[in-house]
């Protein structure tokens, strides 16, 4: 875990082990994206090799769009954890649940759970894009499955 992990948007709250995969792909993406040329290398490498050319290149240009966006117009700056450390931090968890909420349909939703993370002014076109990149994602993963149901623990009461 970083050291900074106190800061606001960096408290832990999963880990990578307990998301779905792409998801937790997800993240490990931003992180590579994040540590620079190197690590945005190694993001085009995984948009190469889970799909055709042609679309490798546009979904990763989407990609990078919205990582492009979020990180210019965040309202301070994005904390993230180490490549190999597997908690996930609130930012990283609101970005992965920002991109699900969106590519499930739910734009709306996305583009409200946006401004965590960024300016109100381009939460719309943000959220059209983390639809398009989540799409994406769950198809680089093999998850094509848009919205899985999860099941109750059954020490889970419901009371009304």
């Amino acid at each position: 875990m970083r050291a900074d992990h106190h800061k606001r948007g960096g408290a832990p709250i999963g880990t990578l082990t307990g998301m779905d995969p792409w998801q937790a792909e997800l993240i490990l993406n931003l992180r590579l994206w994040c540590e620079g040329p190197n690590g945005q290398t190694q993001v085009w490498d995984s948009f190469t090799t889970a799909l055709p050319d042609d679309a490798a290149q546009k979904e990763f240009h989407a990609f990078a769009q919205l990582i492009q966006l979020i990180g210019s117009r965040c309202r301070r700056p994005l904390i993230r954890h180490d490549l190999n450390c597997d908690c996930v931090g609130s930012d990283e968890g609101i970005f992965a649940h920002f991109v699900a909420t969106a590519s499930e349909g739910h734009l709306a939703d996305a583009a409200l759970m946006a401004t965590l993370l960024m300016s109100a002014a381009e939460a719309e076109s943000a959220a059209i894009l983390a639809a398009r990149v989540g799409t994406t994602a769950r198809k680089m993963s093999g998850n094509t499955a848009v919205a899985p149901q999860a099941s109750l623990p059954k020490n889970v009461v419901r009371l009304h």
